[in-house]
């Protein structure tokens, strides 16, 4: 067979050129590609709006990438199978590649859609390249998939030396020209009226070249300390790679392989480097539950809690939702998510915590919220880490641990840095009261300016009864 029938290079969340399997694949034989994209109006996994955003701009940094190599990334709208089946009849492509996916929605329409092109005798195949692990890869020395993070992650370090290299952009790579396709602007990915995602450009650099400079920050000026500095959200000791990761413009191979290098030159120590590979490990965890158990989004992977007694106030939620629950660390992230589309990771625990514990709401509406608003919102860590907090998932927080707002506060904002950032109008107050400004004598309040239920609200409920509602609730089960 010919090899100047181009080979189709379907993107999905793999918007990179470097470490991508399907590409290589698809340029073995020396066949041109064409690199596509399909708006799909039906897909798999629909994204949340702010990672509409962040799409848009990976895309516009893909194309141009590909422009200085000399190629044409395509835009097409339309189902995936009719899509490729109109580049096929105007190409004579003969192959299909993509990285493989692996939630239960995706695997799904993969299976189909490979299906159909083979039996259309079109070559068709998924590769790997988002995980270091397949899910498959992993099992307990019965062959049962684990259950537990720790003893999960200490078998894939077991193997951690059999992860293949980090692949580069191949050599050599050709590419098929002059095909029609969509201007990006018209696919209405970016908000306008109003334009709520002014405040996110500030924070990121979306594209495969942001991400590799994201990362070599981290490790070269912001991952001393990690273990520890990771917790205080003040503080710039996290590597904030997860929107970069979810869309596939960085790959856990490549920060394995950098990571490596950081610890051989001593940029980055033992502790901080377990650490921070660590929590690559949680986001492996979290896809491998997925794959075992599919109902994971929307099903508790406990049974038992499933008749957990849940208030669902709809005023409670929308007031957790525009960080307005008079807890000002719970509020702080709540604001940061919608300025910035990421919240800190120990903030995301105590808003969570908040809204299921102190709230009673059940965990779907707050992994429904943060699917929408989270640049970096991904199906199968967005479930585990719901359902870890709940106390009903896999590897859970114990049903009793339940966050105080004002002791995590204290603890991980002891200076208020973080609280008077995203909640100015409490900037004026003491650091001893910016954790529970109720709390704070009528002349400090007045001295700070802050009017209590109206210039901030008054505590949505309170922490001592509703740590007694909920613990009463849990133990009922």
């Amino acid at each position: 067979m010919s090899t100047s029938r181009p080979a189709i290079l379907l993107f999905r969340n793999d918007l990179r050129l470097s470490d991508h399997a399907a590409l290589t694949a698809a340029c073995a034989d020396g066949r041109p590609v064409i690199c596509l994209f399909v708006n799909d109006p039906r897909p798999a996994d629909p994204m949340g709006a702010a990672q509409r955003w962040w799409l848009h701009l990976s895309l516009t940094a893909l194309a141009a990438q590909i422009e200085l190599l000399g190629g044409q990334l395509v835009l097409r709208s339309g189902p995936t199978q009719t899509v490729l089946s109109q580049v096929i009849a105007e190409t004579g492509a003969v192959e299909v590649h993509w990285s493989r996916r692996y939630t239960p929605k995706a695997i799904a329409a993969d299976t189909v859609l490979k299906t159909r092109l083979k039996a259309q005798g079109i070559r068709a195949e998924s590769h790997t390249g988002r995980y270091l692990f397949e899910p498959w890869q992993v099992a307990t020395k019965s062959g049962t998939p684990f259950r537990v993070f720790t003893p999960f992650w200490r078998a894939c370090l077991a193997q951690l030396d059999q992860v293949s290299p980090a692949l580069p952009i191949p050599s050599g790579l050709t590419f098929h020209h002059d095909l029609p396709s969509d201007d990006l602007p018209d696919w209405g990915l970016l908000p306008m009226r109003p334009n709520w995602a002014a405040g996110f450009a500030p924070h990121w650099v979306p594209g495969e070249a942001g991400a590799l400079v994201r990362l070599d920050h981290f490790l070269s000026a912001r991952a001393q300390g990690y273990a520890d500095g990771r917790d205080f959200p003040a503080e710039a000791r996290v590597s904030n790679l997860s929107p970069h990761l979810q869309m596939g413009e960085l790959t856990p191979r490549q920060i394995l392989a950098s990571l490596r290098r950081a610890e051989v030159t001593g940029d980055v120590g033992d502790r901080d480097a377990t650490k921070f590979l660590a929590e690559v490990g949680w986001r492996e965890f979290a896809a491998y539950l997925l794959y075992h158990t599919p109902s994971l989004p929307e099903a508790e992977f406990q049974p038992k809690f499933v008749p957990f007694p849940w208030r669902d106030t709809p005023s409670d939620l929308v007031a957790w939702q525009r960080g307005q629950t008079g807890y000002p660390i719970v509020d702080a992230g709540m604001r940061e998510l919608w300025q910035t589309g990421t919240m800190h990771n120990r903030v995301r625990m105590i808003a969570a915590s908040f809204l299921i514990k102190h709230l009673r709401v059940n965990w779907r509406a707050g992994l429904s919220w943060f699917h929408d608003t989270l640049l970096d919102a991904d199906v199968a860590s967005n479930a585990a880490s719901w359902q870890w907090v709940a106390g009903c998932g896999a590897d859970a927080a114990p049903y009793f641990r339940i966050f105080n707002p004002i002791t995590q506060a204290g603890k991980f904002d002891p200076n208020g840095t973080y609280i008077r950032r995203w909640v100015p109008e409490l900037a004026a107050l003491p650091d001893k009261y910016l954790g529970a400004p109720w709390q704070a004598p009528a002349a400090i309040l007045s001295d700070a300016k802050v009017i209590m239920g109206t210039t901030y609200p008054h505590p949505i409920v309170d922490h001592a009864n509703a740590r007694t509602a909920a613990l009463a609730a849990f133990k009922a089960l």
